[in-house]
């Protein structure tokens, strides 16, 4: 079934606009502009040229993105995936790749800097990578079977369903990354003697500024 809805709207008539977003059917996966102007909401995209086809979300919105089958969108939008990584990693491509061959839309976020893993402690509990969370459950260190058992929870398919061309985002810093502050420089003109560097035997070296652990 679909709705087709003119676009002259009288503006005395917000609220009849709204309750119509509201009554959206739940199979409803498209917004169709014709030619003539009307709009009409399907789970099938029209094939004629001349309309204009844009996906819509779960609220009534409309989307730029490429749309994600109604399944898959009700289960990522209650149980949203979020993969911890960083670079140097093979446990966390391992973990990478098996969520994009299940076809698992998730957001990446790497850890990079001792902020990054600070951050990274609070919300898993640990620094372990790879870590994962599936709504509000957290996996720490990848375990093929329980990470699958998880989204099998969930109610995620266990074959992709994820369109061909479903764009794979890269991943973004856990935390905004601090701007570097420019070295003062005294009035007398002499620059500030540089500080001797000091050697830690802790997790947060040069090459482990995180203190992360595989």
């Amino acid at each position: 079934m679909t709705r087709s809805i003119s676009r002259t709207f009288s503006l005395a008539a917000p609220v009849l606009l709204a309750a119509m977003f509201t009554a959206l059917p739940a199979h409803a996966l498209y917004k169709v502009v014709g030619p003539d102007g009307k709009i009409t909401y399907t789970d099938r995209p029209a094939v004629s040229p001349d309309n204009k086809v844009q996906s819509v979300n779960s609220s009534g919105g409309v989307s730029d993105d490429v749309a994600l089958p109604y399944e898959l969108r009700q289960v990522a939008q209650r149980y949203p995936v979020t993969l911890y990584g960083t670079k140097d990693c093979q446990p966390c491509d391992t973990a990478r790749q098996m969520l994009r061959q299940r076809g698992i839309p998730f957001a990446e976020k790497s850890i990079a800097t001792k902020e990054d893993g600070d951050a990274l402690q609070r919300i898993t509990g640990s620094r372990d990578l790879p870590a994962m969370t599936v709504g509000s459950q957290v996996l720490r260190g990848f375990q093929r079977e329980d990470w699958n058992s998880y989204l099998d929870a969930a109610a995620y398919p266990k074959e992709s369903k994820l369109p061909a061309n479903f764009p794979q985002g890269s991943a973004t810093p856990l935390t905004e990354p601090k701007q570097a502050v420019k070295a003062s420089t005294p009035q007398n003109g002499n620059a500030p003697a540089a500080q001797p560097q000091q050697s830690s035997s802790s997790g947060d070296s040069g090459s482990n500024p995180a203190g992360i652990k595989f």
